[in-house]
């Protein structure tokens, strides 16, 4: 008997390739040397666009592996893309959070991406018990406050407090889990909360809250209610993009499939919420969404206020230098 030919037995191996591989249920040498983007997320209704793409198979279809990675907060999302942990971030994760990153390590990502919210689009709220005698921010002078955790929700709750007429100042804002806001106000623990949806909504289902304003961001520190408030943002690490340009691409495109069906049908893509955030049943019908604004969507006026937002966090000095939107913004 003849010795097997090792180059026949190379040309019969290249050649039982792709489909037939698949159907044997054997991984071609394509998908075990595919790039893997790892993307954090923070579960809230923000991050919608990213969990329809990643349940409708978006990125799938793509031709992009896509590894979502469940964060406690946003903070926590920024300190893994600085470890190299981290690939980039789906809409929800902080803008102001992100920029502590850029300047800890200059050039760290690309914003793609964001989740502009305001008093129509409504992401941020103050949160009185539902028989509250407040009726205005004036009355919460002396009164217990408290906020969703990390600088960015801190900050924006002390200066809407000193802005809207009840005195930062005097006023200590304690930092408690978003999902235990609702809980804390029906049992009397805090006078009133800055906080994020779907709190207001848990709320005023269960008969235990009412909003005192939504939209504040825009109002008290953009100036008009109706002004975009960027504060959460899409992105990639640079240093992903330089080494997968043409995976970035499909994976953006991809993304922007899961916002397009946001827009168009929502209803549709409220059902996603489940599995990655605890908003699921009724309360994903009831839950405002945010609306979303992409990378080559973006005037200069939205710029200008997405600059605006990041300058507050320098004059407060929480930024030690100013950090500039223009530069973080992807080009395509």
């Amino acid at each position: 008997m003849k010795p097997f030919d090792t180059s026949r037995r190379r040309l019969l191996t290249s050649a039982v390739s792709g489909t037939a591989l698949a159907s044997l249920g054997v991984p071609t040498l394509v998908r075990a040397q595919a790039v893997k983007l790892r993307v954090g997320y923070w579960p809230v209704a923000a991050g919608l666009p990213f969990f329809a793409a990643v349940d409708k198979g978006y990125f799938k279809e793509a031709g992009v592996e896509v590894e979502p990675l469940k964060f406690a907060g946003a903070q926590q999302v920024m300190e893994a893309m600085l470890s190299g942990r981290c690939d980039g971030s789906a809409n929800g994760t902080g803008s102001a959070n992100l920029a502590i990153g850029e300047i800890a390590q200059p050039g760290l990502f690309k914003i793609f991406a964001t989740n502009p919210s305001n008093a129509q689009h409504v992401l941020e709220e103050f949160l009185l018990p539902k028989d509250s005698p407040v009726k205005n921010f004036a009355d919460l002078k002396g009164k217990r406050v408290a906020s969703g955790p990390g600088i960015q929700n801190v900050t924006l709750a002390k200066t809407i407090l000193e802005r809207a007429g009840a005195g930062a100042a005097a006023i200590a804002v304690t930092e408690l889990p978003i999902g235990q806001h609702v809980a804390s106000l029906a049992a009397g623990q805090v006078d009133a909360v800055y906080t994020l949806e779907p709190t207001g909504t848990v709320g005023r289902l269960n008969a235990t809250t009412r909003v005192l304003e939504a939209g504040v961001v825009a109002h008290y520190i953009l100036g008009d209610p109706m002004a975009p408030w960027h504060g959460g943002a899409a992105s990639v690490t640079t240093e992903f993009i330089k080494k997968n340009p043409a995976e970035t691409k499909k994976y953006i495109a991809a993304y922007a499939r899961g916002v397009e069906l946001v827009r168009t049908k929502p209803d549709e893509a409220r059902k996603f919420m489940k599995g990655y955030t605890a908003i699921e049943g009724p309360l994903a019908n009831e839950v405002p969404l945010a609306s979303y604004m992409l990378y080559n969507e973006f005037k200069p006026s939205d710029v200008a206020y997405f600059q605006k937002f990041y300058d507050l966090f320098a004059d407060k000095g929480i930024f030690e230098k100013k950090v500039s939107v223009e530069p973080l913004m992807f080009k395509g």
